[in-house]
């Protein structure tokens, strides 16, 4: 399948180093060989377009092993094109099949042919491939677009970027991108130069194309382009959450910075006839398509211009394709860890680099940790008295992702958990152990750090969804510091019920945005279950983002809904040290 157009040529192949297959026109240098070291060290490809005559091209990539001579990859190189070149001379005469000469050279001298490829390709080296009479200056290690793909919905004023996009030996800050438009897919028209581009209500009806001219410090791969299989769509209209955005539009600063913390709902559990038929009957299929949802919360995340992101039920694939590579464009680093089985879902953490700098990354699975850390020995003795218990709590993948953040504008360092705990109807108890588990954690996190970095104030940031209402006792524990032995939550399943931990933490937590009526909405349920705790000791609250209200909630009987992406309500506060 090979279309060729005045100044692109499309062609679809595997690269042995991914092993993803792509079809996008890609424009040669006819001057250059593009050459690809693998990771692994043992292979490379080499990527080339060869004249064929005065009217056509062809190109033409080899896989190969480094360890190769030269002079068998040229003989190979000479096989593959006499094929090509013959095969279109079939019926010359015998005489008339020209063979095909084949050369590698290093400051325009002959290498020899016993040397091994790994030998001649090596960065910083000036070496040429001849091709008959024609001279190609190989690139080594050159940038290269791997995969590159749009989405499969596009809707006007919500951010798009390529859906699949992944390189090789390019910085994506250097490299170039344009986005084009076209009703006919013929004539384009450019319409941006930015990775990400927002679509207009004029655009709607039109195709797009992207173009990517892969860059890094040293030299220019191949540019390539893909068209989308979509037209642009209208919008759903204004989404409630645009709304709350009236309070983001700027950034904070100063003392002060955003934090948000969101539950996105998971396409692991949103793409299923129970959940489009039981779960969530009110809301038309296509709203819950992940290509559509992404959309929404996409455009959401950005628009609060948050220094702090803390997002749970984050699927890998939209870590790796849309969250990762689009926020890192506007200036977000970030942390992901999945759950503590082989789910493919996790907590996702972003932040601000302009204002902030990661000093450590961690993931703690309470199954793990429960019965091997001594700092939860006491727990754990009373804990395994109880085998269905015990059971039950060794089986769950709930984890607590803890970053650890210095300020660059000031003496701070900040500790942010975030987390996701178990729901069940009859798992209260499983929750507060999971809660008194993170809080003794993170205990011995600030303490640790207090020693390390002496002269700095630490202060935590607690966020996540919960899964628990306010009259739970991981809400008491967290407010009040303390919890009795006795508590309700202990007995919430008989034969797991557990007595006399008592529990008490040290920090004066707070919940930032207070106790909303609702944080999680849908038609069968409908409560507070999200919180960002702050430590009430050095932070104050300087704002706190208005919750949608009920009318706008039950706009589409609930959430998920055309307007809003998650069964979750993202929560949005300004903080500032005291």
């Amino acid at each position: 399948m090979i279309r060729i157009t005045s100044a692109l040529r499309t062609f679809s192949y595997k690269f042995p180093f991914n092993s993803t297959k792509f079809a996008s026109a890609i424009a040669f240098n006819m001057e250059k060989a593009y050459l690809r070291r693998s990771p692994n060290g043992e292979n490379f490809d080499l990527t080339f377009e060869l004249p064929l005559n005065e009217n056509s091209s062809r190109p033409f990539n080899f896989s190969r092993r480094l360890n190769e001579t030269v002079e068998s990859f040229l003989s190979r190189v000479k096989t593959n094109i006499e094929k090509i070149v013959n095969k279109k001379r079939k019926k010359a005469p015998i005489g008339d099949l020209q063979p095909v000469s084949a050369a590698l050279l290093i400051n325009k001298s002959p290498v020899a042919e016993s040397q091994t490829c790994e030998e001649i390709f090596r960065q910083g080296e000036s070496v040429e491939l001849v091709i008959n009479n024609k001279t190609f200056s190989v690139i080594i290690n050159s940038p290269w677009v791997t995969v590159l793909e749009l989405p499969t919905s596009i809707l006007a004023t919500f951010p798009t970027y390529p859906s699949k996009f992944e390189t090789l030996f390019a910085s994506l800050n250097l490299s170039e991108f344009v986005w084009f438009k076209s009703k006919d897919n013929v004539h384009w028209d450019e319409v941006a130069r930015n990775y990400i581009y927002v679509p207009s209500n004029e655009d709607v009806g039109y195709f797009l194309k992207f173009s990517c001219t892969p860059k890094n410090e040293h030299t220019i791969g191949p540019t390539i382009e893909t068209v989308s299989t979509c037209k642009v769509e209208a919008s759903p209209g204004e989404c409630p959450f645009e709304r709350r955005q009236i309070f983001t539009q700027n950034r904070v600063k100063g003392n002060e910075f955003r934090v948000v913390s969101y539950n996105i709902l998971a396409n692991l559990y949103c793409d299923s006839d129970y959940t489009r038929e039981v779960l969530f009957p009110y809301c038309p299929p296509y709203a819950l398509s992940i290509d559509y949802r992404k959309q929404l919360f996409m455009k959401e995340i950005i628009g609060y211009n948050a220094d702090l992101i803390c997002l749970q039920e984050v699927d890998s694939r939209i870590y790796k394709c849309d969250l990762e590579p689009t926020l890192s464009h506007l200036g977000y680093k970030s942390t992901f860890y999945t759950k503590g089985t082989e789910v493919t879902e996790g907590q996702a953490f972003f932040y601000n680099e302009v204002r902030f700098i990661l000093l450590d990354s961690q993931k703690v699975t309470f199954s793990q940790e429960i019965a091997s850390n001594p700092l939860f020995a006491e727990i754990w003795e009373k804990v395994k008295e109880n085998e269905k218990l015990s059971e039950r709590i060794l089986a769950r993948s709930t984890i607590l992702q803890v970053n650890i953040v210095g300020s660059l504008e000031c003496n701070e360092v900040l500790v942010i958990a975030n987390t996701h705990l178990y729901f069940h109807p009859d798992a209260d108890h499983i929750r507060l152990l999971h809660g008194c588990i993170a809080i003794k954690y993170l205990e011995d996190v600030v303490r640790q750090l207090r020693k390390r970095y002496d002269g700095k104030r630490v202060s935590l940031i607690f966020c996540g969804d919960f899964n628990s209402v306010p009259t739970c006792g991981i809400y008491q524990l967290y407010t009040t510091g303390s919890i009795p032995g006795n508590l309700v939550d202990y007995s919430s399943s008989p034969e797991e019920r557990i007595e006399n931990i008592n529990m008490t933490q040290p920090f004066q937590l707070g919940s930032a945005c207070g106790t909303p009526e609702f944080t999680n909405f849908t038609a069968s349920f409908a409560d507070c279950l999200d919180y960002i705790y702050y430590d009430k000791s050095s932070l104050t609250v300087s704002q706190v983002v208005p919750m949608p209200s009920k009318e706008e909630l039950t706009q589409h009987t609930a959430i998920p809904s055309i307007v809003s992406p998650s069964d979750h309500i993202a929560l949005v506060s300004d903080l500032k040290w005291s």
